[in-house]
């Protein structure tokens, strides 16, 4: 029986990723590891299968989509959004796209689906992953490029496409103090990926420059959900004696708001309150919602023309892409 890549793998003390890197040059290795696979090549008389190189070498036209989506969470808006992007900027260049749902915010389910477009011979792939490091990517993917929207990849050189989530939050407790506002309660969700920690690290920097001490009682870091948002609206307005409210994604608003007005407090002359994302019922609560509007679906559109440009220029300098947000006013502040 002939060796395979996994046994030339083993003999170097590699990754079979590696192997194929090596093979196919499809990415940088260093010159002592490439002596290494070669040797075992040579040891075990492996022949790396001509034809299968061809094939994967063609285009597929294909583009890979993963988001994480849960059934209960109406942010999948925004990914929604997203991927309409991504899909009429693919179209007008002749491309379409395979979309994979993470609706477990597990690692393991996202690896999963990474292995299931390797099987598809994709051509890149666009990721919004859960995952706090990333450095399995380099063992898990083939050679094709990857582009990251919402957040920023830890462990993992790559592209990316993110919304301001940095200067949006902290336009919007500038605001909040600028009307007077000095003891804000902030509800956010786990930190750990980047979309989090920018809108934290924004109100925090907020309070800072504008000479209001950070007291962490006025902060829930939350799971994302309307639960969340619920439970926590309820101890800040209950324990503390907040006079505004900063909330940073759009289910946990949604929870938020819900408390408020069960309990009819007034928006905003007994509680000011600013939510993250702009959707329909946002405009229809009593007073309407002062929110900050993430360009969604040019997200989206930048993420597959990026991805389109690297695959044709494989060895550009990666980069990362900050769209704006904008802070929507209406009566709630």
């Amino acid at each position: 029986m002939s060796a395979d890549i996994k046994q030339v793998a083993a003999m170097a003390g590699v990754s079979t990723a590696t192997v194929s890197h090596v093979i196919n040059n499809t990415r940088f290795v260093s010159e002592a590891t490439r002596g290494k696979v070669q040797k075992a090549m040579k040891l075990l008389n492996y022949q790396p299968n001509s034809v299968a190189r061809s094939l994967r070498n063609q285009k597929t036209n294909t583009i890979g989509l993963i988001v994480p989506i849960l059934p209960s969470d109406t942010s999948n808006f925004f990914f929604m959004n997203v991927a309409q992007g991504i899909q009429n900027k693919l179209k007008d260049h002749g491309y379409h796209f395979l979309l994979s749902t993470n609706t477990t915010e597990s690692v393991h389910v996202e690896k999963e689906q990474i292995r299931m477009f390797n099987s598809k011979q994709i051509d890149g792939l666009i990721i919004a992953s859960i995952a706090e490091d990333l450095t399995f990517l380099s063992e898990l993917t083939t050679n094709y490029p990857i582009v990251f929207v919402d957040r920023r990849a830890k462990g993992f050189s790559a592209d990316s496409v993110v919304a301001d989530g940095y200067g949006g939050s902290y336009g919007a407790v500038k605001t909040l103090i600028a009307k007077g506002h000095r003891r804000i309660g902030l509800i956010t969700g786990g930190l750990g990926i980047s979309t989090s920690e920018e809108r934290y690290k924004g109100y925090c920097e907020a309070l800072e420059d504008h000479g209001i001490l950070y007291d962490h009682n006025l902060v829930k870091i939350a799971r994302s959900s309307f639960e969340s948002g619920y439970e926590s609206a309820k101890q800040l307005s209950k324990e503390q004696k907040i006079t505004a409210l900063f909330v940073t994604n759009n289910v946990l608003t949604m929870g938020t708001v819900c408390y408020l007005q069960e309990q009819k407090i007034a928006i905003p002359d007994e509680l000011a309150v600013i939510g993250f994302d702009d959707y329909d019922w946002t405009q229809i609560t009593a007073p309407p919602l002062s929110v900050i509007r993430q360009p969604s679906y040019e997200i989206g559109e930048k993420a597959a023309e990026i991805l389109l440009h690297r695959i044709d220029h494989p060895d550009k300098k990666y980069e990362e892409y900050r769209l704006n947000t904008h802070l929507i006013l209406r009566g709630s502040c």
